[in-house]
């Protein structure tokens, strides 16, 4: 007669030898000293003890799962993508959101832009958009980013975020007014991943077969609706349940309420660039929908959940340098600092060998790549030859640029982002203030009022330059902020 226990499969060491006993030390008598000759023992602990990678500088904090996105209009006179190519093509994705600021212990429900991480496990290769809940950002040049994020992050010295650094790299940075307004805005603390919008931020180029290219913009619309938490909710929640919006995502998809997301894109031509009102490569500016109305092209489902948390969300990597043919970069001085900084930090964070991975390697093609070795790396290529050009079968070059090569003049240096005809630091966060109904207005000052009132008494200098930021932003707006700060920092 078997029992049950019979049945089940035999527990074993990291080399597959059986495990004996998985409840008791091996000791020198009953009550003695362990004895070093237990390796179960050292197995197990020296493994707890690196069970943990590097926490992500940014966007620490977040939660995945896999989905569809599928093809709903033609779009091949712009793009010859493969995984565009036809109305009803769908290809496998999958969608990482996180906080930027907050580490991996962080409550999910605070106020800080949120990820929209999204892969495209194309035929072609995995595409990779990298983008925010936000249209726009704080800086318009990666080398300002370290600086920007040293803020967010902890103080050296009193190990805490401090209002007087932030509001002071705001203040003397007036580019962040924009995404500032946004922040503080109602959508400052969406009430879930589901229910909030993904962008891909930053200008993209599209090249069709023509070799024409196009400049892109990408919106995701929540088919849910727009939902978001008022600061005491918010602070509330936080304490309550600070998994929140990871719980939140994982149960709805548990249920079979599958989130889906419209696809649009802003669609401008090459030769519209030069003589835009704004600079269509200054991440901080949006191209307003008059100008180049968004148009419908797909929709995200997301309608399967990781079976291990670290294994496909920690663990996963994203880089906006993963383009497939057809799609490619833009001068944006921002894109361009991430193409190199993303996959960098994935070669430090998860190893060199992290494109490997089940979650990030190719699933609808395979990697032919000519670089081997490194930590954890699997023998894949076996006897295969690792260099180009061979004369024994291996992989070669197509000849053929994935994008458009884009015309460049002028001295090489330290130049600034060319000015349009429109380019401010203010005028767009004073149309986006002006958009806001009087209810939301009010809450936005509020919310403000109460960080700039944090910053330090001796001070001043920095809460009158976050202040006047917002003045030239829009004269109503400095002037209510600048109450609403006085009377909170009398209170103090």
């Amino acid at each position: 007669m078997t029992t049950q226990d019979e049945l089940r499969p035999t527990l074993t060491t990291e080399s597959g030898a059986p495990v004996a006993d998985n409840q008791n030390t091996e000791t020198a008598g009953i009550g003695g000293p362990a004895l070093i000759q237990d390796q179960l023992l050292f197995e197990k602990l020296a493994r707890f003890n690196r069970e943990r990678i590097p926490e992500r500088v940014v966007h620490a904090r977040g939660a995945g799962a896999y989905g569809t996105f599928t093809v709903t209009a033609d779009v091949t006179a712009y793009t010859r993508a493969a995984f565009l190519s036809e109305v009803g093509k769908q290809t496998e994705t999958f969608l990482r959101f996180s906080t930027v600021a907050g580490n991996l212990g962080a409550a999910d429900a605070v106020r800080d832009p949120r990820g929209f991480a999204l892969k495209f496990y194309t035929e072609e290769g995995n595409y990779d958009l990298v983008g925010n809940n936000t249209p726009v950002f704080f800086i318009k040049d990666a080398v300002k980013f370290p600086d920007f994020i040293h803020t967010q992050k902890r103080d050296p010295y009193t190990g805490s975020q401090e209002a007087d650094n932030v509001w002071d790299f705001w203040g003397l940075s007036p580019e962040s007014t924009h995404q500032v307004t946004w922040l503080f805005g109602d959508r400052g603390i969406p009430a879930s991943y589901r229910h909030m919008n993904g962008y891909g931020s930053h200008t993209y180029q599209w090249q069709n077969e023509a070799g024409e290219h196009f400049w892109v913009k990408y919106h995701f619309k929540t088919d849910q609706g727009i939902r978001n938490l008022a600061q005491g909710e918010a602070n509330r929640l936080a304490g309550e349940d600070p998994d929140s919006h990871q719980r939140d995502l994982r149960e709805a998809i548990e249920r079979g309420e599958f989130p889906t997301w419209t696809v649009q894109v802003q669609i401008m031509p090459a030769a519209d660039a030069a003589a835009y009102r704004f600079n269509p490569f200054d991440l901080t500016k949006v191209w307003p929908h008059a100008d180049y109305p968004p148009i419908e092209i797909g929709t995200l489902e997301l309608n399967r959940n990781p079976d291990n948390v670290f294994a496909e969300v920690e663990q996963s990597v994203f880089s906006p340098a993963h383009f497939v043919p057809g799609i490619g970069p833009s001068p944006d001085k921002m894109l361009q600092g991430r193409l190199f900084a993303y996959a960098d930090a994935h070669r430090y964070r998860v190893g060199i060998n992290a494109d490997h991975l089940p979650v990030n390697r190719p699933h609808a093609t395979e990697a032919r790549t000519n670089g081997r070795d490194g930590h954890l790396y699997d023998g894949r290529h076996g006897r295969q030859k690792n260099y180009e050009p061979n004369s024994f079968g291996g992989p070669v070059q197509t000849g053929r640029p994935l994008w458009s090569a884009v015309p460049v003049n002028g001295l090489t240096g330290n130049h600034a982002a060319p000015v349009h005809a429109e380019d401010d630091d203010f005028v767009q966060a004073g149309t986006l203030y002006r958009l806001f109904s009087e209810e939301e207005k009010q809450r936005l000052i509020a919310n403000l009022a109460g960080f700039i009132a944090k910053v330090s008494a001796d001070r001043e200098d920095i809460v009158e330059r976050a202040v006047e930021n917002f003045r030239r932003a829009d004269a109503d707006y400095g002037r209510r902020l600048e109450e609403a700060v006085r009377e909170l920092r009398k209170q103090r």
